[in-house]
């Protein structure tokens, strides 16, 4: 979501005159957040379409499937009316991705497909045969190749998300043009905060205490490298004795306040509410950065897979916070926090180093104290940081595009 709105906010910069397509707010599962209304350029063209409604039992819920035909039949009408030069297509919704070659086929438009998340995943428990992950990826592994035969574009939002699929599909080398950009911050969404009046609620600041956020999904594979952080705090309390760490957003199922994630981690290594907090239920992306505001820092937590780069290290920097992350040392966020100086990183080699977080977090943690002691906004590399802004991204993203369109 946010991906392509931050594109399209800066593609008139560059000589391109986006339309969105997506599915009118009716039929998500989510409450829709207005807020986010006032983060969009007013002449950006949006055009939205229905799509079937959830059944009950729920049979499927992913909105890409739902409103797949309806997406269809829309983008070919705007192609052949509207004169479109270029389809780009962000997953997930993996499904969506199908979407460019049969609208390719029968309009002859070029499309690009944007990794946002890798489509063939290897999740926990994949190999149970017949199982749910079993059985997703199996699915992903036959229409992934369908979907990306005739594409002109693959990008990502870093070059490990898209390097298997053209291991995969070696014709790609030739037929496509492939590039990485990082999800990119917009310092406009922190300067409109002010504008709002919005009030953090999950949990109220605490004068006696560092509290620091860290807010989004759970991956998969994060799991590892945080039980190893609660190892280390539990081993040494004494260091974490005036910490508390909130997590927002971590729940299984987005709209259930209930989906506890990291509390059960916390309980097994008694930190539930003396130092780890959760709020399961996904809350409006500017109340996020309203809570990141009021914290004194932000915990950024990575995964034992090198792809992985999280998008709230963009978010982060901006909000002009210390940062605490622990990320997978060919994550191309170590590079985005260390050249910032926004904050600490404490990086590791993959689920073989997972040792190594639980020896040092106390260590890196004590000197994070340290940081934020001496922490002053005046102190991230701004300039530096530019390079990561929405504004840069687009301008690659354009640049790619046009390499793409060219007979």
């Amino acid at each position: 979501m946010h991906r392509p709105r931050l594109f399209a906010q800066h593609l008139p910069s560059f000589g391109w005159e986006p339309t969105i397509l997506t599915v009118h707010e009716d039929y998500y599962e989510e409450t829709p957040d207005w807020n986010l209304v006032k983060l969009l350029p007013k002449e950006l063209k949006i055009e939205k379409v229905k799509a079937f409604a959830i059944t009950k039992p729920r049979l499927i819920g992913d909105i890409g499937l739902r409103a797949f035909f309806q997406l269809y039949n829309k983008a070919k009408y705007l192609i052949k009316n509207d004169g479109f030069d270029f389809l780009y297509i962000p997953i997930p919704s993996f499904y969506c991705a199908l979407l460019g070659r049969m609208l390719h086929h029968n309009t002859g438009i070029k499309y690009g497909i944007d990794y946002i998340d890798p489509w063939v995943h290897d999740f926990p428990g994949r190999k149970k045969i017949f199982s749910r992950h079993w059985f997703r990826k199996q699915v992903a592994k036959f229409l992934e190749p369908i979907a990306i035969k005739k594409t002109s574009l693959i990008t990502g939002v870093a070059e490990g998300y898209y390097e298997a699929v053209l291991q995969r599909n070696p014709h790609l080398k030739s037929l496509a043009i492939a590039g990485a950009m990082p999800y990119g911050g917009e310092q406009h969404d922190h300067s409109l905060l002010h504008s709002l009046n919005l009030k953090p609620y999950l949990f109220e600041k605490k004068e006696n205490k560092i509290q620091l956020v860290y807010a989004g999904a759970m991956l998969p594979k994060a799991y590892l490298p945080l039980e190893a952080i609660f190892k280390s705090i539990a081993a040494n309390k004494n260091v974490f004795e005036k910490v508390e760490f909130h997590f927002i957003g971590t729940g299984s199922r987005a709209n259930d306040d209930k989906s506890f994630n990291i509390k059960p981690l916390a309980e097994k290594f008694g930190l539930w509410k003396s130092i780890v907090y959760e709020y399961p239920k996904r809350i409006p992306y500017l109340d996020v950065l309203i809570h990141l505001q009021m914290a004194a820092g932000i915990f950024i937590l990575g995964s034992t897979e090198p792809h992985y780069t999280p998008s709230k290290s963009y978010q982060g920097v901006l909000s002009g916070k210390p940062i605490l992350a622990v990320l997978h040392s060919e994550s191309t966020a170590v590079k985005v926090l260390k050249e910032s100086g926004a904050g600490l990183v404490l990086h590791f080699n993959g689920e073989a180093d997972i040792e190594h977080i639980e020896n040092e977090f106390g260590k890196q943690f004590q000197e994070f104290l340290a940081f934020v002691k001496s922490f002053k906004k005046d102190m991230i590399n701004r300039d530096l940081f530019e390079q990561y802004s929405a504004y840069a991204v687009t301008k690659k993203l354009t640049g790619l595009i046009e390499k793409a369109i060219k007979p």
